[in-house]
């Protein structure tokens, strides 16, 4: 071997050691560069917010346990309970009331006692109803009271419970064996034989309290696909009032435009020729209306957001933190998402704001759509939210929490995953200018936000309940509406009520109302209400008297009583809308935070109607009351079948009382009309179809509280805009190298239907 070949072999081996050890150098920095950083801790006891927290499976166990042995009377699982049984229908968290809590939290009461409230449908008494309990203390019960009497002024009439999953099962096979009467209509209307054709619920149930008279909507059934979008044009009326199955009815028929008394009246209309039959056929599953099957092969990944060192919040039990924010979070099985003793920079803010109600209410020419107002709080907000879907509900990285409930059944019930946490980066500056003159420099800060979401399905329709909360001290809530539409079947006069989106399908008129409740304690909990807004005044110029000016002015009002404090629907409303506290902020004005509105929502069911009473919440855009305990909601899930007799009416909280200096809660109603058109099909989508208001600081603070956030961007002309110590920008090349290691994609949201 030549000299010179041992020179370029060692040159080689040199050059070869050099490229590894910067390898090696560079892996040792990566880790110091990329590892997790712990979020910052929130001034908050860790435990503290346990006072909130939903029951655990274990707890819903023991309280089950405790009722079956106490109660003196046999009681059957609901899941196979029949009207004429005794059964627990739910069983949730009883919060403390707030003075309890407070005193527990900011003094030094002692922690309330952990209770459950379990609600009973007693069937199998000579006076059936519905009762209310609260159990405890948890996790080992060893105490009921009754607090139906206490909290409605008496017991629930039984024909004001929810519709179970045990009768709708009776209700469609008692649809089923009607369906066999009229065999040779089916086989020339719908292609089926019944067997093939699902039903859909309407409600409320009758004119009047005391009925449960359901219209039942069919529709063609295609395994997966909404069936929602495929009406047959067949409706039909059963009594399902009785505590007898046996003695259930179907009471009336509707088919394309006609009533009739039976399905054999049907079908005899239909041998003797004189009923006009449209002919449909068996939907397929490839050409069938509001499939969401692909149409094409999957294309490129898109964006992806990523926590270079990892999530920037903290979740512990029930709470969450990040930069300065505190929440702890629930789900209500019936109300949904509810959030108690909001932060911000250790300062409560807000101690309650949950979702009350979700109102859909449809016109139509046929029976079943003319008739729905489903309040889908009787329904489940919070038991149908379902796993989220890793990467397209939520961010792929987000943080996902299990909920648990116990609903119609003995045994508590998973949701896996169904609630999500994340930071998210709207790509839009929270705050940012430019500077042209005088000194050239760029100040700026990102939008960044924490996110807390979940989705509930209820039939046919999915809403995406967003709570977020910003830099800024401003705290946003949000609710999209997505799902398929409601349809009925196209005839006659359909085209007054909706759009043909179909051969035989009608979109229906419908609005969406969503109510909250928002319990505001603004440096304390004594605030009032204080309006501001504009006007013009016409002044003579100071400088040239001969001219006028119109200048405007600040208009600032404090309302004093509830009835001043209650802004009906769709009217004007002053544009600031604050609680203000007693305590002023540097600047000698009230420390204050204002509602901010936006919704589109439709109008509000006419006064006159007899069931106008049990959504009484939707007169009011916003309305002002004086906290009391007496009145924890804005309505019940027993208004849905007994709206003529509403169990709370939502009016009767505005009786005119003072709101100066005292505990106040806000009810926002937000909503947007939808009247449904082509591109409803398959799905409705989200854009547009989101309302909410915000929560944002006015004088609160002496400045915007973002000036102390380290994500803050500020560098000038004469600086080294490279430099990743100055310049947080000029760090993102290397926060690149950080991408996540993504866990495989895993679903299991069907498991548990």
């Amino acid at each position: 071997m030549s000299l010179k070949t041992v020179l370029i072999l060692l040159g080689l081996a040199l050059a070869t050691i050099f490229a590894l050890v910067c390898v090696l150098l560079t892996r040792e920095r990566s880790p110091r560069t990329c590892q997790h950083l712990p979020p910052e801790q929130e001034d908050v006891e860790d435990d503290q917010s346990l006072v909130f927290a939903d029951l655990t499976p274990e707890e819903m166990s023991q309280v089950v346990r405790y009722l079956q042995g106490h109660l003196g009377v046999p009681l059957v699982d609901a899941s196979r309970a029949k009207p004429s049984d005794n059964c627990i229908a739910w069983v949730d968290l009883q919060v403390p009331a707030k003075a309890e809590v407070l005193r527990f939290l900011d003094g030094a009461g002692a922690r309330p006692p952990r209770e459950a409230l379990a609600v009973l449908y007693f069937g199998k008494q000579p006076e059936p109803n519905i009762t209310e309990y609260v159990v405890g203390p948890l996790p080992v019960p060893a105490y009921h009271r009754d607090v139906t009497v206490h909290k409605y002024g008496g017991k629930v009439p039984y024909h004001r419970r929810p519709v179970t999953g045990r009768e709708y099962a009776e209700i469609n096979a008692l649809v089923q064996r009607e369906l066999k009467k009229a065999p040779r209509f089916l086989a020339a209307c719908c292609d089926s034989d019944g067997t093939d054709l699902v039903i859909l619920t309407t409600a409320p149930r009758g004119f009047k309290s005391g009925d449960r008279v359901t219209w039942f909507v069919l529709f063609h059934n295609v395994a997966g696909t909404g069936y929602y979008l495929s009406p047959v044009g067949l409706e039909v009326l059963v009594d399902h009032g009785d505590l007898h199955v046996s003695r259930w009815q179907l009471r009336q028929v509707f088919y394309n435009g006609q009533y009739f008394a039976s399905t054999e009246e049907l079908e005899q209309n239909f041998v003797a020729n004189v009923l006009e039959v449209v002919r449909l056929k068996q939907p397929q599953a490839d050409a069938v209306l509001g499939s969401m099957k692909p149409r094409h092969p999957p294309g490129p990944p898109g964006p992806l957001q990523f926590e270079p060192q990892g999530p920037r919040y903290s979740i512990r039990n029930n709470r969450v933190t990040f930069q300065g924010w505190s929440i702890a979070f629930g789900m209500n099985p019936n109300t949904g998402p509810r959030l108690f003793d909001i932060r911000y920079r250790g300062e409560r803010i807000v101690y309650e704001l949950s979702l009350q109600e979700a109102l859909a209410l449809y016109g139509s020419n046929c029976p079943g759509g003319m008739s729905t107002r489903y309040l889908d709080g009787s329904f489940g907000i919070g038991r149908f939210a379902y796993e989220l879907v890793q990467g397209l509900d939520c961010p792929y990285t987000a943080t996902y929490v299990d909920r648990h409930y116990l609903a119609e059944s003995d045994t508590p019930k998973t949701n896996q995953k169904s609630l999500c946490v994340f930071e998210h980066d709207p790509a839009v500056p929270l705050r940012r200018h430019f500077s042209d003159s005088q000194s050239f420099y760029y100040g700026g800060l990102r939008k960044n936000t924490l996110v807390i979401r979940t989705i509930s399905t209820l039939i046919n329709y999915d809403y995406i309940w967003d709570f977020m909360f910003h830099g800024n001290g401003a705290v946003e809530v949000r609710v999209h509406a997505t799902g398929y539409i409601s349809s009925s079947f196209f005839h006659g006069r359909g085209t007054d009520y909706g759009n043909r989106v179909g051969p035989h399908t009608l979109g229906t008129i419908h609005l969406h109302h969503i109510h909250y409740k928002v319990d505001l304690d603004v440096d304390g909990q004594l605030n009032s209400l204080e309006t501001q807004d504009m006007e013009y005044e016409f002044v003579k110029d100071p400088w040239s008297t001969q001219n006028t000016i119109e200048r405007p002015y600040l208009r600032r009002e404090r309302l004093e009583k509830e009835d001043e404090a209650a802004f009906p629907l769709n009217a004007p409303m002053p544009r600031y809308l604050s609680f203000v506290s007693p305590n002023p902020n540097k600047w000698e004005h009230p420390r204050s935070y204002r509602i901010q509105i936006i919704s589109f929502a439709g109008k509000h069911l006419p006064t006159s109607s007899s069931m106008e009473r049990s959504i009484s919440w939707g007169r009011y855009q916003v309305a002002v009351t004086r906290r009391k305990e007496e009145e924890p909601t804005s309505t019940s899930i027993y208004n849905q079948n007994d709206p003529w007799t509403p169990t709370v009416a939502f009016a009767d909280f505005i009786n005119n009382e003072t709101i100066t200096n005292e505990d106040l809660v806000a009810w926002i109603t937000v909503g947007f009309l939808h009247v449904p058109h082509a591109e409803d099909i398959p799905n409705t989508v989200t854009v547009g179809n989101g309302v909410g208001f915000f929560l944002r600081p006015y004088n609160y603070f002496n400045e915007d509280p973002s000036v102390d956030s380290s994500d803050s961007v500020y560098f000038s002309s004469e600086q080294d805009l490279g430099a990743c110590g100055a310049n947080p920008l000029a760090c993102m090349s290397s926060a690149t190298t950080c991408a996540p290691h993504l866990p495989p994609f895993h679903f299991g949201g069907f498991l548990n239907l």
